[in-house]
């Protein structure tokens, strides 16, 4: 009986195998006559033997049997017709009648449509700029560039920008200089590329920001002299010397180098060296780029705000960084897997430290360009310059003591994609975990005549700190068409810190920019941003009391601008900035200047 049942297991399974296999393959009339009947004598054969007895013979089945099919051939035979049905064609006979047809139309001669092809805008090599506006305003770029061969070129790029000043209730002078020169020579071939540049930069500004009570604990002449000794004027000076090469088949993909000297008119000096080698090796169809980093600073500065001015400051500083990563692209997806290896060596205080970070990225694109999911940890070690810190504020002592910054770690996610063929978006979380964070504070001051004249509460310090942050960012840029464009973004930030507060960092900051091409000739824009409550600290020394932290208010700011296009060479140009006219203060009792107005005209030309 075992067998019996057996053999029907296999002929259920060989019949519907046989079933849809008939999906793919054509059967021809025979073979399916010679299935039938192999599947009817099987069937007779297993039911005449239905009673009787097979004995205890056992069988192992190793394994379940699973039945084939040929594939099917064509039957290579000729039908026979037959004709006996045919009968012969009937013979059709049909005339046509011809009537002849009147017509007046005479069809017109063909005439190709003409298209309308809008002038190519033609580019020029150079150009300059000049505005002048209230409050003494200047503003001047000039921009030449020639080639020199088929292969190198010369440039060169002069700024200026400058103010006589005039902020209203502010007792010191106000004014500012910005001037700038710079000259660069490059070489462009197939195989390798490189180029060199010189630049100069003198900045000219004032410690104008006393406190509002200033002189307060001092009679009202004393007030005064003490007021009209202070010179608060200052100036930086910038020597740079860059260079990078670029190769097109090489193991070294690109070479930055950069030497800068930077002073001050009280003697300070800092000198910074920076070396930038990338390279990339194939590995088993995939490539690892990886990025050498060597960043040295030194420098010292002649006083100490803390010891009673007279003692000196000197650092030197060098961070050694090598940071490997290995990308893989899929149709879908992109990964990176990296690490950042960083050796900071401290010459002065003999501390040296190694470090190291996380380099890891990744991107899913969960629909098409419409919406990338990326997220990644990051982090790396910042080296911190006198000369990068007056770029955020002009408005320091040169008194500062200088260390490398440290982000541990920074955690994000985020979405980004299209809503529209026109309409780009970008959504991110993360959280950053800094060691050393450099953060600006107001200084604390006397009212003392023997004080240097950054030293009456009109400059700031530089205090480190552990910062771990919360931040939102969203952004949207639409462009609504080739005449209208609209972009708007966000920072939100939550700070917590080991100190009393994130001095000066904002808890918000909102931008939004609109640009808009009304005619052939004339066009527009308007430039608005927020920036949320900061927190600062200051003491009057004299008075003895520590103080507490001041908020400074949050403030908004619109700015537009209007041009018109009077040749392909000349614009002429109205900005307004600060056009609801607020004493903001960006640094604590630093007010800016109120409404602005700058009329100007940039010339294009070639030589």
């Amino acid at each position: 009986m075992f067998l019996e049942e057996f053999f029907r297991v296999y002929i259920s399974h060989f019949t519907k195998d046989i079933l849809q296999k008939k999906r793919y393959m054509k059967i021809n009339c025979r073979n399916k006559i010679i299935v039938l009947l192999v599947l009817l004598v099987g069937q007779l054969s297993f039911s005449q033997k239905k009673n009787e007895n097979i004995g205890t013979e056992t069988v192992n089945v190793v394994k379940p049997y699973s039945p084939t099919i040929s594939d099917a051939f064509k039957v290579k035979e000729t039908p026979s017709l037959d004709d006996a049905g045919n009968q012969p064609k009937e013979t059709i006979k049909y005339s046509i009648l011809s009537v002849p047809v009147a017509s007046t139309f005479t069809p017109s001669k063909g005439k190709a449509e003409g298209v309308e092809k809008s002038k190519k805008e033609r580019l020029f090599n150079n150009y300059a700029t000049l505005g002048v506006g209230n409050y003494g305003t200047l503003n001047a770029e000039l921009f030449v560039t020639q080639d020199l061969g088929n292969n190198d070129y010369l440039a060169g790029m002069f700024r200026h920008h400058s103010s006589q000043g005039g902020i209203k209730d502010v007792n010191l002078n106000d004014e500012f200089y910005d001037t700038a020169l710079n000259v660069g020579y490059g070489v462009i071939n197939r195989d390798v590329s490189w180029g060199v540049d010189l630049g100069y930069q003198n900045q000219i500004y004032n410690w104008y920001g006393l406190p509002s009570d200033f002189g307060m604990t001092l009679p009202p002449a004393t007030q005064e002299d003490l007021i009209r000794g202070i010179n608060p004027n200052h100036s930086y000076n910038t020597i740079s010397l860059g260079g990078n090469v670029e190769f097109s088949e090489s193991i070294f993909n690109k070479i930055d180098a950069r030497f800068t000297h930077f002073s001050d008119s009280f003697s300070s000096s800092e000198n910074r060296f920076y070396l930038k080698p990338t390279f990339k090796v194939d590995v088993m169809d995939q490539a690892i780029n990886t990025n050498i980093i060597v960043d040295h600073v030194s420098g010292s500065f002649d006083h100490n705000y803390t010891y009673n001015n007279v003692e000196p400051l000197k650092y030197s500083l060098t961070n050694f960084g090598v940071e490997p990563s290995f990308v893989i692209h899929e149709n879908e997806w992109t990964l990176e897997l990296g690490a950042g290896l960083f050796y900071a060596l401290d010459s002065e205080n003999s501390g040296n430290k190694f470090f190291v970070y996380p380099k890891v990225n990744a991107s899913y694109k969960l629909v098409g360009d419409l919406m990338i999911f990326y997220t990644g940890v990051n982090g790396s070690l910042n080296q911190n310059s006198y000369a990068d810190f007056v770029t955020q504020n002009p408005f320091l002592s040169p008194t500062l003591n200088m260390k490398p910054s440290s982000t541990q770690y920074n955690v994000f996610a985020g979405l980004k994609g299209k809503l529209a063929n026109n309409i780009n978006y970008n959504l991110t979380a993360s959280y950053l975990n800094e060691k050393d964070k450099a953060l600006f504070k107001s200084n604390d001051y006397t009212e003392d005549f023997s004080n240097q004249n950054y030293a009456f509460g009109n400059s700031f310090g530089v205090i480190y700190d552990d910062v771990r942050t919360l931040r939102f960012y969203g952004e949207l840029k639409a462009d609504f068409s080739q005449n209208v464009s609209f972009g708007i973004n966000g920072t939100f930030n939550s700070y917590k810190t080991d100190g009393l507060e994130a001095w000066n960092l904002p808890s918000m900051k909102l931008s939004s920019n609109l640009d808009v091409n009304i005619t052939k000739q004339w066009y527009a824009g308007l430039n608005v941003f927020y920036v949320g409550e900061r927190k600062d600290m200051q003491t009057n020394l004299n008075v003895g009391a520590l103080g507490n932290p001041i908020t400074l208010k949050s403030y908004f700011d619109a700015n537009a601008h209007l041009g018109y296009k009077y040749s392909e060479r000349l614009t002429f140009f109205l900005k307004l900035n600060n056009i609801g006219n607020q004493a903001y203060e960006r640094w604590l009792n630093y007010p800016v200047q109120g409404f602005q107005v700058l009329a100007g005209g940039n010339y294009k030309f070639d030589f």
